[in-house]
């Protein structure tokens, strides 16, 4: 769930900066890196699946024919 690794990941920075621990923060600020990825990846995995359906719509169209 990319959502929640940004939210989990900007909590721990926060709290890193709030602290003072670079430990802490890099932490966060990896978590959320990773969270964006993962909604970047599941956006393009739904455009992915959207342009197969679209192409076998095309493919029975054509066979029809």
């Amino acid at each position: 769930m990319g959502w929640l690794d940004k939210l989990m990941g900007r909590g721990k920075r926060t709290a890193g900066e709030a602290i003072d621990s670079p430990t802490l923060r890099e932490e966060g600020r990896h978590q959320e890196a990773a969270g964006e990825a993962s909604d970047r990846a599941e956006s393009y995995e739904d455009l992915a699946s959207a342009e197969r359906e679209r192409a076998a719509e095309h493919k029975a169209e054509e066979d029809r024919l």
